[in-house]
C-alpha cells in the first residue's frame, strides 16, 4: 500500500494519526497505524464514515474490531502481493518451458539436417564401408536424440508439476481472500461478489432472489460480560449454524462484527422468510457452553431482516430494506424475523 504524500504532509497527517490512536486507545501497531493515517489524510470516505460512526457510538477499539477494520479495507493488498507474487513464479515457470520447446525444436532441426547431410553422402559407386560409417553417425545421432527427448520429457514434467502447486497456492490464495478468518464462512468481498452476480442472473433469467440479513441480539453486552474469546466463539457458531441450515446455492457470509448476511438465490420472500424463521429458532434453541470451564452462558438469539431483489435497483437498497428489517425486529422486542412487506404495512 502506498501514500504519495510530501515530507511536510505526511508528518502532518502522521502526528493526527498518532494523537486519535491515543485518544482512542488504539495500540500503534502498522496495521493500526494505516488504518488511522488514511482516516487522517481523508482519502478513503467509506473508511472515514466507518470511524465516525464508531467513535459517535462510543464503540471500543479492541483487537478484534481492530484487525476486521483493517481486513475490510486494507486487506486486497496482501492478496493482491501473494497473487503478483504466484504469477511471476508461474510466468517463470512458463518461460522455462517455452525454452525448452525451443530447444527441442532446434535439436530436431539439427537431427534432421545429419540425417539429410549424411543420406547425400551416399552414392551409387558407396562401398560396405563407406555406408557403415553413414550407418554408425545415424546410430549416434539417434542415441543422441533419445537422450535428449528423454531429458526434455523430465524437464517438462517437472515443470508440469510446478505450474500445478503454483496453480494450487494461487487458487488458496484467492479463497483465502474471500473467506472470513474467523468464522470460515464468506466475508464481506465475497458477500458483495455474490450478490452482484446473483443479481445479475435473476435479472437475466426472469428468476427471484432474496436477501437475509442477521444480527445477534445484545451481542457488545455478551463480550462485555463473558470475554472476546467466548464472543468469537459465539461468531463461529452462527457460522456454522448458517452453514448447516442453507442449500448448497445460497451464500451465508460475514458481513461484518456481529451481523451476518445470506443470499438466496431463487428463493421468494415468503420461502425466505420461513427459512430465516428455522434458523432463528435453531440458535435460539441451543445453549452454549465455555469450552474450558464447561460454564453454561447460556442461549443468544439473532434478529433477521428480509427483502427481495426488484430487477434493475441498485444493490444498497436492497440491502437497505433488509437492514430496515433487522433494525425493526430489534425495535420490535429482537429474536424476530420481519420480511419488507411488514415494514410497508407497518407503514400504511
Amino acid at each position: 500500500m502506498n501514500f504519495f504524500d510530501d515530507l511536510g504532509q505526511a508528518a502532518q497527517y502522521a502526528n493526527v494519526a498518532i494523537d486519535l490512536m491515543v485518544q482512542h486507545h488504539v495500540p500503534a501497531t502498522p496495521q493500526n497505524f494505516t488504518v488511522w493515517y488514511s482516516y487522517a489524510s481523508d482519502r478513503d470516505p467509506d473508511l472515514k464514515k466507518a470511524l465516525d460512526v464508531l467513535i459517535c457510538n462510543s464503540q471500543e477499539f479492541n483487537e478484534v474490531q481492530n484487525a476486521e477494520i483493517f481486513e475490510k479495507y486494507f486487506g486486497n493488498f496482501n492478496e493482491g502481493e501473494a497473487i503478483e507474487q504466484t504469477g511471476s513464479q508461474m510466468a517463470l515457470t512458463v518461460g522455462k518451458v517455452t525454452s525448452l520447446i525451443e530447444k527441442a525444436t532446434d535439436d530436431a532441426e539439427l537431427f534432421g539436417n545429419t540425417l539429410e547431410a549424411s543420406v547425400g553422402s551416399l552414392s551409387s559407386d558407396s562401398d560396405g564401408a563407406d555406408i557403415g560409417e553413414v550407418v554408425k553417425v545415424l546410430a549416434a545421432e539417434t542415441k543422441k536424440m533419445v537422450s535428449q527427448n528423454q531429458a526434455l520429457h523430465h524437464q517438462l514434467e517437472s515443470s508440469s508439476a510446478e505450474i500445478k502447486t503454483l496453480k494450487g497456492n494461487l487458487e488458496d490464495v484467492q479463497k483465502e481472500a474471500l473467506t472470513d478468518g474467523l468464522t470460515g464462512i464468506a466475508n464481506r468481498k465475497k458477500f458483495d461478489m455474490s450478490l452482484r452476480r446473483e443479481a445479475m442472473h435473476a435479472m437475466e433469467n426472469g428468476v427471484p432472489l432474496c436477501l437475509i440479513m442477521s444480527d445477534i441480539d445484545h451481542f457488545k453486552k455478551f463480550n462485555d460480560t463473558h470475554g472476546h474469546q467466548t464472543g468469537d466463539h459465539v461468531l463461529r457458531f452462527v457460522g456454522a449454524m448458517l452453514t448447516n441450515s442453507v442449500k448448497g446455492k445460497d451464500t451465508p457470509a460475514r458481513y461484518g462484527g456481529e451481523e451476518f448476511g445470506i443470499i438466496l438465490p431463487q428463493t421468494e420472500l415468503a420461502e425466505a422468510t420461513q427459512i430465516a424463521d428455522t434458523i432463528r429458532q435453531a440458535i435460539s434453541a441451543k445453549r452454549l457452553r465455555k469450552k474450558q470451564s464447561g460454564e453454561d452462558i447460556g442461549c443468544i438469539t439473532i434478529s433477521m431482516g428480509i427483502s427481495q431483489f426488484r430487477p434493475g435497483e441498485p444493490l444498497n437498497a436492497l440491502i437497505k430494506r433488509a437492514d430496515d428489517g433487522l433494525y425493526h425486529a430489534k425495535h420490535m422486542g429482537r429474536n424476530r424475523v420481519i420480511a419488507e412487506t411488514e415494514l410497508n404495512a407497518a407503514a400504511d
